[in-house]
């Protein structure tokens, strides 16, 4: 785990939806708190747990997969890294992208937490662009 915490669940979960694991464990922060909250609402994971070992505080992640056998396995979560520790990406409420017409969602730190757009659309706030899912 390096120094970038989203970046760091964000490949757990991408990993181990390419692996077809069941669940992930990730470390408990606040940032990925709200992010793992967002996820559950929107219905990309299925159910979160969080347990302790010894100081640390852990997040155990169980992923929603489709489960059809025939043909090739297809990835039914993509999650894509925007604003990074090197480069932060910002955006108006006016201006924030649209995923797939809509169909997918963008996760905002705003000055009111972190959000997805169609909420700081309706707030009319706009933040740092952290990541693409769909």
């Amino acid at each position: 785990m390096g120094t970038d915490t989203i970046s760091d669940i964000i490949t757990s979960i991408r990993n181990a939806d390419m692996d077809r694991k069941g669940t992930v464990r990730i470390t408990s922060t606040k940032i990925t708190e709200n992010i793992i909250k967002i996820l559950l609402r929107e219905g990309f994971i299925e159910n979160v747990r969080k347990h302790q070992e010894g100081k640390k505080i852990f997040l155990g992640l169980t992923l929603r997969h489709k489960r059809n056998r025939k043909g090739p396995y297809r990835t039914s979560l993509n999650l894509k890294r925007i604003s990074r520790p090197g480069l932060r990406i910002y955006s108006n409420y006016q201006k924030i992208p649209r995923i797939l017409g809509g169909m997918g969602i963008i996760i905002l730190s705003t000055s009111r937490g972190i959000m997805t757009d169609r909420e700081a659309r309706l707030e009319g706030i706009g933040g740092e662009i952290l990541c693409y899912i769909w």
